[in-house]
């Protein structure tokens, strides 16, 4: 039995994980937490997300949550994951971490605070999105430098970075595949007179608009010919599962960061 910990159990993804685990018959829901501010902080987990009480009160800090045979899951704010994995790495609790927006300085010091642990750390925890990941390099790879390439995502209104950890990784990989420093070579979204398109620029676009759950593209054309490949998720489900289809992962890894693509075997 996997004992799991939700961070921002009362959030859009952090009810889902928290359902799913109540769900799973070789998973446990042991705690949650949120911001001490939260007006979710002292309820029951069970009120929250709509179902039986559970006796499970949301916690406004993880110090009493973690240990070391639980598994932390957190889908949140780059400032909290930092100050959680922290805690997690003094005391050896494994962690699944999905937060996005990092800044490239807390990107690294977010890594070095893991590197004790087991922590499986991706953009996204979809199956099938993992799978693109892996196709969008390879179709790179193929098309070389004579195809333009395009990343275009779309998220509900309430996402608030952009663009989405998800389209970065897949401008990285496309980048990979090309041979290109995606840092050196990115262009965000493009305003007035900017001029004739170079052949070594990767374009990336945000779209924010209603309750999408996620849409992302990636677009390679040439003169006479295009092609995109292309993710819809249509709930947040298929990002929880695959989440907690990483815990299980993490349970039992040895200290170390993994990708999704680690716990799929990509």
């Amino acid at each position: 039995m996997t004992k799991i910990v939700v961070c921002g159990v009362a959030g859009r993804m952090g009810q889902r994980l928290a359902h799913l685990s109540l769900a799973a018959p070789d998973l446990e829901l042991v705690g949650g937490k949120e911001h001490p501010a939260h007006a979710a902080v002292g309820r029951d987990i069970g009120e929250i997300i709509g179902t039986q009480r559970l006796d499970l009160e949301v916690a406004n800090t993880l110090s009493g949550l973690v240990e070391s045979d639980r598994v932390v899951v957190n889908f949140t704010t780059p400032e909290a994951t930092l100050e959680d994995a922290a805690l997690c790495a003094a005391r050896g609790a494994p962690m699944v971490v999905g937060t996005t927006g990092f800044t490239p300085e807390q990107l690294d010091e977010f890594k070095s605070v893991v590197s004790g642990i087991s922590c499986v750390f991706a953009s996204n925890f979809s199956t099938a999105m993992n799978a693109l990941f892996k196709l969008v390099e390879e179709a790179a790879r193929i098309l070389g430098d004579d195809y333009d390439v395009e990343v275009v995502e779309a998220h509900h209104r309430h996402k608030v970075d952009a663009p989405s950890g998800s389209a970065l990784t897949l401008a990285e990989r496309a980048a990979a595949g090309l041979n290109r420093n995606l840092r050196e070579v990115v262009v965000h979204g493009r305003e007035g007179v900017v001029g004739e398109r170079t052949t070594q620029e990767i374009g990336m676009h945000a779209v924010r608009a209603g309750d999408i759950a996620g849409e992302h593209r990636v677009l390679y054309a040439a003169p006479g010919e295009f092609i995109e490949l292309k993710h819809f998720a249509t709930s947040r489900d298929s990002f929880a599962l695959g989440a907690l289809r990483a815990a299980r992962f993490a349970a039992g890894a040895e200290p170390g960061l993994y990708s999704m693509g680690d716990v799929l075997g990509l």
